[in-house]
């Protein structure tokens, strides 16, 4: 790559979607590339109820997302190591006007909703009583589907690329690569 400035690319999908796996696979194959994972924060100003969150908009400038935006601009102006690319796993695309600048190329991952919402449950509730389960089925019935059509009506049409989620894993990562790569060098 000839650029000084790494590509930032933002991943975004529903919960479930396949962000951090495709993340951390996008990893292997693209080389000097690090990740950042919005998970990875506690984020202080935020909405406290997301469901009331979503009803009233979904407005991703209610997130103060400084820390993330500060770890970004570390890895950005790094001069110590090669960064050809910056992996996001970040939920908004172009969503928050203070993160917009920064990305180059945003990705949402179009799982269908029950793909999505089957491996939430296994991965998060493997060990749980099924109470436990059957309250967030309750959950995801009565509010939280919801945030789910929200994403694919906001974030999903402010991606540049949108990619089948429900094709296998290396097939994402493949049609992932060949499009990065393709964006670096009509952009370099």
């Amino acid at each position: 790559m000839t650029n000084k400035k790494p590509f930032v690319i933002a991943i975004a999908a529903v919960s479930g979607g396949g962000k951090t796996t495709i993340t951390s696979r996008l990893l292997d194959v693209l080389p000097n590339s690090i990740a950042i994972y919005f998970d990875d924060y506690d984020f202080e100003e935020c909405p406290e109820d997301i469901v009331a969150w979503v009803k009233s908009g979904g407005d991703p400038n209610e997130w103060t997302i400084s820390p993330l935006i500060n770890d970004l601009l570390k890895v950005i102006h790094d001069g110590e190591r090669r960064i050809d690319y910056i992996l996001m796993d970040y939920p908004f695309a172009y969503g928050h006007k203070e993160m917009k600048e920064y990305i180059d190329f945003a990705i949402f991952i179009d799982t269908p909703l029950d793909i999505a919402f089957v491996r939430r449950i296994l991965r998060d509730f493997e060990a749980a009583a099924i109470e436990v389960v059957r309250d967030d089925l309750l959950g995801y019935l009565s509010h939280s589907r919801e945030a789910y059509i929200h994403m694919l009506k906001t974030i999903k049409p402010d991606s540049d690329f949108i990619v089948d989620g429900s094709l296998s894993l290396a097939d994402i990562v493949e049609i992932l690569r060949e499009e990065i790569e393709r964006r670096v060098e009509v952009n370099s």
